[in-house]
């Protein structure tokens, strides 16, 4: 099955697999070239995916969809990162780190907006 993973401004992976294990909202899944169709949520983690030559390889990825489609499986995510496990667990706690500081960025960007038109608003 081919194995598709886009991030937002390019295709990251786009190869041929045997297997894919990762986690979404529900639990841990695996996904192999006979498994029925699915769309589903994936959760920050660690997936890993075995390619057609045996090797098994590791990736970071933050939320995102995963969908399989016949011997289709397209990943979309906002970021994700090869490496070893160990380097993969300090990438995965950088990528939730630098998430919750975006999230913490617009919710006060949104305040400041809220307030700003309750002012113009008592104003007027």
């Amino acid at each position: 099955m081919n194995l598709k993973i886009v991030l937002p401004s390019q295709v990251f992976l786009d190869e041929e697999v045997i297997k894919i294990t990762g986690e979404s909202l529900m639990g841990g899944f695996t996904l192999k070239p006979n498994h029925i169709d699915m769309a589903t949520a994936i959760a920050p983690g660690i997936m890993s995916y075995e390619t057609i030559s045996g090797t098994t390889r590791h990736l970071a990825t933050d939320r995102g969809i995963a969908i399989k489609r016949g011997s289709e499986v397209t990943i979309a995510t906002n970021h994700a990162v090869h490496g070893e496990l160990g380097q993969l667990e300090k990438e995965l706690r950088h990528m939730l780190t630098a998430t919750k500081e975006r999230e913490r960025s617009t919710r006060t960007a949104v305040a400041r907006l809220e307030a700003h038109f309750v002012r113009r608003f008592l104003e007027f």
